[in-house]
Formats: structure tokens, sequence, C-alpha cells
């Protein structure tokens, strides 16, 4: 497994944009789905968007459509540009690897440390 290293994470306001990434290590393949996902507190952790590594097909969650935007960073990183914060975005947001596309985090097979976005109204 390539280790994963999210950064980004910050207090911001509503209205507000920030800019994560995840690093890995090693190489992803072509094969390779990297997603996003967040955690609030007390909540489950929710699929948030995706990027099939080869084609660079994406796909997201209703409520970020349009806001965020999942895309490769290079070779070894995926990013997630996300506008106009709201409250409700406030979470822990990890990435992880998948060797198919799915909106299940147990299908993602590796996952980065986490990073706090926290969005203040």
């Amino acid at each position: 497994q390539v280790p994963l290293v999210e950064s980004g994470g910050g207090l911001v306001q509503a209205g507000d944009f920030l800019r994560l990434s995840c690093a890995a290590s090693g190489r992803i393949f072509s094969s390779s789905v990297m997603g996003w996902f967040r955690q609030a507190p007390g909540k489950e952790r929710e699929f948030v968007a995706a990027i099939r590594w080869g084609t660079r097909s994406t796909y997201y969650l209703d409520p970020v459509k349009g806001r965020f935007t999942i895309s490769r960073d290079g070779a070894t990183a995926v990013a997630l540009q996300m506008n106009d914060l709201r409250p409700e975005d406030t979470a822990v947001y990890y990435c992880a690897r998948s060797t198919q596309y799915s909106r299940q985090a147990s299908d993602y097979t590796n996952w980065g440390q986490g990073t706090q976005v926290t969005v203040s109204s």
C-alpha cells in the first residue's frame, strides 16, 4: 500500500476557499480510483468526490457539486479545490485509494491520516 498524506486544511469563514492535497509516496496506477471522504463529529464517514486516475472521470456528492473540484496534481498527488465553503462542510477530510469506483468507504484500501477543515459562519 502506498502511504497517503493529506494537507491544506484550516479554519476559514463561510464563502472562503481551501485547496486540499493528498500526496502518495509512490506511483498511483492508472487503474486506481482516488477518493476524498469527510467525517464530521458524531457522523458517519461520507463520500465527497472521486477521480479515476487513468481516465480522469470525476464523481461528486450532490451538495458539493459546482463548489468542489477533484483533480490530479501531478503523477503522485490528488487535489480537492473547495470553493464557497459552508459551515456544514466542517469535517476531517481523508483521501483514500481504491481499485474500483465506489462511494463506500469500505471499498477503499488505504487511507491518509486526515486534515481538519473548519468553516465558521
